[in-house]
């Protein structure tokens, strides 16, 4: 009876936990699409927001930050 338990247990917290990973990826993922969304609204460049959500290791992001860019700075009169 004790041995039935503690598998119980054990498969109990493993899936509550590929469940919780999951849920947090999935958020996540809509977060990162809200925000390109509202920073195309905005005019700003969405890979530079999709570069922020990213791990270090992304070869696009890598790519993007060596790239130069031309900077315009508006002044107001």
């Amino acid at each position: 009876m004790e041995d039935k338990l503690f598998l119980i247990c054990i498969t109990t917290i493993a899936v509550v936990g590929i469940l919780s990973v999951t849920v947090y990826n999935i958020n996540e993922n809509v977060l990162m699409s809200n925000n390109i969304e509202k920073a195309v609204a905005k005019g700003i460049d969405p890979l530079s927001v999709r570069c922020a959500y990213t791990g270090q290791q992304d070869s696009i992001c890598v790519a993007y930050a060596a790239t130069p860019k031309n900077i315009i700075v508006e002044t107001k009169k």
